[in-house]
């Protein structure tokens, strides 16, 4: 029988099975990083193998020391993604080991800050190589995997920046506006193969990275927790769920689509402000994120 709206009541028990990955192989590009290091214990946690890849696997020492203690076991992938066949020989190198690839998440990224008058073309080409070219070439060659085993899922990491724009990160933002589009053009191309791509758009996220340049600077800090109205540093972990939602069956109806988690910045502000909250008083970190 079924229910009201077209629902056959006996499938609600197998809507937790949608969001499993077991089976199924997962690239995290930047794993060593935060972000990174958060997506590759979820994807673990949710029973896919993981394939962790950053610039040297030095890098991924901080993911090896949090999934050991746990008894997760990762596979672990270098490569510097400035280097223009670094993306391809990646997704060889995961599929020659792993034996398929069911999801990739381009997680990888570089930031350069400065004005537009002090930016070098060195500087530029970088970002653009790290940000744009090398998600755009994993995704082509994962495609090709994916499309012939039935399907996959390709979720691109983004910025506030995709739409907000700030001063000091013009290459990282017009790099991440590229992103959003190659994500819409992609899913558009290969749904037909049962391909689809989607975008993570993260607020002002508290990792290690930006410790000094954001979270260190106290007018950068109050500039940050005085626009988003939730009063608080968003952490790595509050990713998570919309990772392990867009990167599983939960989704598979959705492609080409941006779910932005940034405590409300981009929705507007408020005349009525009342300060901010530092993030340790209002949820406990998530694992590797203390």
């Amino acid at each position: 029988m079924t229910g009201a709206g077209g629902m056959d009541p006996g499938r609600l028990a197998a809507w937790r099975d949608r969001f499993s990955l077991e089976g199924r192989v997962a690239l995290v590009t930047g794993a060593g990083g935060g972000i990174g290091r958060a997506f590759a214990w979820a994807l673990a946690e949710a029973g896919a193998t993981v394939a962790a890849h950053d610039r040297t696997l030095d890098d991924l020492a901080p993911t090896r020391e949090l999934f050991q203690p746990a008894g997760f076991t990762m596979s672990e992938f270098e490569a510097d993604l400035e280097d223009a066949r670094a993306p391809g020989d990646l997704v060889e190198g995961v599929f020659a080991r792993l034996g398929r690839l069911d999801v990739l998440i381009n997680c990888a990224a570089y930031i350069a800050r400065g004005r537009i008058d002090d930016t070098d073309t060195a500087t530029f080409d970088k970002v653009v190589a790290i940000d744009v070219r090398a998600p755009y070439f994993l995704s082509k060659a994962a495609h090709r995997h994916m499309r012939d085993a039935g399907g996959g899922s390709i979720v691109n990491i983004g910025s506030v920046n995709t739409f907000f724009g700030l001063d000091t990160v013009s290459v990282y933002g017009l790099s991440k506006g590229a992103l959003a589009q190659f994500t819409r053009a992609a899913a558009i191309e290969w749904a037909g193969d049962h391909v689809r791509v989607n975008s993570i758009t993260p607020g002002f996220i508290h990792t290690p990275v930006n410790t000094t340049a954001l979270w260190g600077d106290e007018r950068r800090r109050s500039w940050i927790l005085d626009r988003v109205p939730m009063a608080r540093a968003g952490l790595p972990d509050d990713l998570v769920g919309a990772l392990l939602y867009l990167a599983s069956d939960a989704s598979s109806f959705v492609t080409g689509q941006t779910i932005i988690v940034d405590g409300g910045f981009l929705a507007g502000g408020s005349w009525d402000y009342q300060g901010p909250v530092a993030w340790s008083e209002t949820r406990e970190a998530g694992p590797g994120e203390a």
